[in-house]
C-alpha cells in the first residue's frame, strides 16, 4: 500500500516512519509513505502557502495553488489515490472505516493547517475524515492514527496476525483482559482460569469478559454486534462460574 501525505510539516511523521509495526512494514515492502510539502511547489521566493481569509476573520488559510500541484505531482506518477482530508465535521474514523481503506492500494491523506484549507481543495478528496469531536492544531496527528490503524491490517504488516482477531472493536466488541508473569504481584492475582490449561474454558471466559466490558463501558456497541445465542445467553449472567454451572456448553 502506498500512502502520499500532503503536509506543511513533513518532519512530523517521521518518528512514526521509523518505529515498531510501521517501521517493520515499510522494511518488507508492505507499505511506503511518501510525505509531500506543499511548499516545494509554491512559486514565490518566500514558499508562501497560506494567506488570509476572504470576507474576513481570524487566522490564516492554506491556498489552494500548492496542494493542487502537489496532487498533480502524484498523478504525473501515474498514481490515483483514494483521497482524504482531514476536518472536524467529517465522516467518524472507525475500525470499520480503517478496514475500508485497508483495501485500498494508494492512499492520500491532505493535512489542513491553520484555519484549514481552501473550500477548492476539497474538489481533490474523496471524503472528509474526523478522529474525533475536537480540535487539532492541524491534520498530522490525525493522518497518523488513520495510517496506523490501516497498516496494521495489511495482510503481514503484524507478526502475530492472529493477534487482530482479538483486538477490541475487530467483531464489534471490546478486547478482553491480558495477563503476563507473575502469577501474583503486590496482592493481585492472575485469575485461576487462565492458569488451568483448559483452553475451552479460558476462551469462554475471554468470550465473556468481552461481553461483560463491552455492557459496562460501551453498551452502544452491543446493539450493533453480531452476537450469537451463546453470546446472549453469557449476558444474562453476571458472573461467569454461575454461567458455567448452569449452562451446558
Amino acid at each position: 500500500m502506498k500512502f502520499y501525505i500532503i503536509s506543511i510539516f513533513p518532519e512530523f511523521f517521521e518518528c512514526f516512519k521509523n518505529v515498531g509495526i510501521v517501521s517493520r512494514a515499510i522494511k518488507s515492502n508492505k507499505v511506503s509513505i511518501e510525505i509531500i510539502n506543499p511548499r516545494d511547489f509554491a512559486t514565490d521566493k518566500h514558499k508562501t502557502v497560506d494567506d488570509v481569509v476572504y470576507g474576513g476573520g481570524p487566522g490564516m488559510l492554506l491556498k489552494p495553488e500548492p496542494i493542487f500541484k502537489a496532487f498533480d505531482y502524484i498523478k504525473e506518477k501515474g498514481a490515483l489515490p483514494y483521497t482524504l482530508i482531514t476536518e472536524p465535521w467529517g465522516k467518524r474514523f472507525n475500525q470499520d472505516y480503517a478496514k475500508f481503506l485497508s483495501e485500498k492500494k494508494e492512499i492520500a491523506i491532505i493535512c489542513g493547517r491553520y484555519e484549514g484549507v481552501d473550500e477548492r481543495v476539497k474538489t481533490l478528496v474523496d471524503d472528509e475524515i474526523s478522529i474525533g469531536d475536537f480540535i487539532l492544531s492541524g491534520g498530522e496527528p490525525a493522518a497518523i492514527v488513520i495510517m496506523d490503524a490501516v497498516i496494521r491490517l495489511i495482510p503481514g504488516a503484524l507478526s502475530e496476525e492472529e493477534s487482530l482477531k482479538v483486538d477490541s472493536f475487530s467483531d464489534g466488541l471490546l478486547g478482553y483482559p491480558n495477563y503476563t508473569r507473575p502469577a501474583e504481584f503486590r496482592g493481585m492475582k492472575v485469575p485461576q482460569i487462565l492458569l488451568s490449561g483448559n483452553h475451552k474454558l479460558i476462551s469462554l471466559w475471554r468470550r465473556w469478559q468481552q461481553l461483560k466490558r463491552t455492557k459496562e463501558k460501551r453498551p452502544d456497541l452491543l446493539q450493533k454486534a453480531n452476537l450469537s445465542d451463546l453470546d446472549k445467553k453469557m449476558l444474562e449472567y453476571d458472573n461467569f462460574e454461575d454461567f458455567i454451572e448452569k449452562v451446558r456448553v
